[in-house]
């Protein structure tokens, strides 16, 4: 064999070696980048897995512990404690940032509002029944804000969604949940977890409600329609430690009728009562809301002002004294009351706070030349 043919034949294997080396390399590395991008879709389905696995996982934490405060609904019927639980279970529903339930009110009573993550402002949006009276299974509502309103806050309520609340004569009021989310939107899931939770929720409420009644039956004087002496004392006591507690200031006014038993004793006990009730009409049409008007006894009043001084029960006292004597009642003809006033100082509890508004009360009665015994005289 000749030097050129042994050369030809050398260099005709080195070039099928170098062709061959790099066909293994490109196969190699088609098979590395197959290999790697199994590897990333393995990885991607196991992601996906994972986070499914999360949801269910999460899902469940909520459904247990939505279960575990319905559970809870049927042992109280305080309507405080019953709201607060029906919320803290709506929030536990997928998406919810915010919740809200509005009871209708009865007569001239206005609705009762509880929230929870909204502010007072926020409640206003809550959404409510169809305008044509009807009950709808769900209100869904989605809240637009102007570009300014964008710009400025990013925790806007974005989404809402309403469920009526289920009672024995139709819906007594509206479970309502709110979303911040920008995009979110209640899906039909979340949509039959809170009817589920509305509808276990309106017989603990329709149980409160009449609780509630029968209790404030219970706390009125039957003659006057004011809280009666029990409810005085108890509220007052409470009123005196939370005022304590936190610093807060608190006014009590004493009043009674001038001359009230002659009156009696002049027009009978019958035609009493009559004057008894218009007179805690009249005292009523003047008193504020937060105010709390009792009948302690007798032709005795008291009216418990939270959050007030000294100065405000005196002008509350003189606005009642305008009231009562505006014009005749009845038979008794125009009358006048006596009142003492008391702000709360760091040394009283219930009983002292009391006796020294009755000693004003009885201060005031001997500067006008109307007999009555002092309470006490410390």
């Amino acid at each position: 064999m000749s030097d050129a043919l042994a050369w030809a034949i050398f260099g005709g294997t080195i070039v099928a070696l170098a062709v061959f080396l790099v066909f293994l390399i490109r196969e190699r590395r088609v098979a590395e980048q197959r290999f790697l991008a199994a590897v990333r879709e393995l990885t991607a389905q196991m992601g996906g897995l994972v986070e499914e696995l999360r949801a269910a996982v999460d899902a469940g934490h909520d459904d247990d512990r939505r279960a575990g405060i319905l559970g809870e609904l049927a042992g109280t019927i305080d309507l405080d404690e019953v709201l607060a639980r029906v919320l803290e279970a709506a929030s536990a529903v997928r998406g919810v940032d915010a919740s809200l339930v509005t009871i209708a009110g009865t007569g001239d009573e206005k609705p009762i509002v509880a929230t929870v993550g909204l502010s007072a402002e926020e409640a206003d949006l809550a959404v409510s029944a169809p305008v044509d009276g009807r009950t709808a299974r769900a209100v869904t509502v989605a809240y637009e804000y102007p570009e300014e309103a964008e710009t400025n806050g990013n925790d806007l309520i974005r989404h809402g969604v309403a469920v009526p609340i289920p009672g024995e004569a139709g819906a007594v009021g509206y479970l309502v949940v709110f979303s911040r989310a920008s995009g979110h939107a209640f899906a039909e899931p979340e949509k039959r977890s809170l009817e589920d939770l509305a509808a276990r929720a309106g017989p603990a409420i329709e149980n409160a409600l009449r609780f509630r009644e029968a209790r404030q039956q219970a706390d009125l004087d039957a003659l006057t329609g004011l809280h009666n002496r029990r409810y005085f004392h108890e509220t007052l006591a409470r009123e005196v430690a939370r005022a304590q507690r936190y610093d807060r200031r608190l006014a009590l006014v004493v009043f009674d009728l001038d001359g009230f038993k002659a009156i009696n004793d002049r027009i009978g006990h019958l035609a009493g009562d009559g004057v008894l009730a218009a007179v805690a009409e009249r005292v009523q049409s003047v008193v504020r809301s937060a105010d709390v008007a009792c009948r302690v006894g007798g032709d005795e009043f008291g009216v418990i002002l939270p959050e007030s001084t000294l100065a405000d029960a005196e002008l509350l006292s003189q606005r009642m004294q305008a009231a009562v004597a505006a014009s005749p009642i009845g038979e008794a003809g125009t009358l006048q009351l006596s009142a003492g006033a008391a702000e709360l100082v760091a040394e009283d509890d219930a009983t002292r706070f009391f006796e020294r508004a009755d000693n004003a009360l009885y201060r005031a009665k001997q500067a006008r030349g109307v007999g009555r015994r002092p309470l006490s005289q410390s």
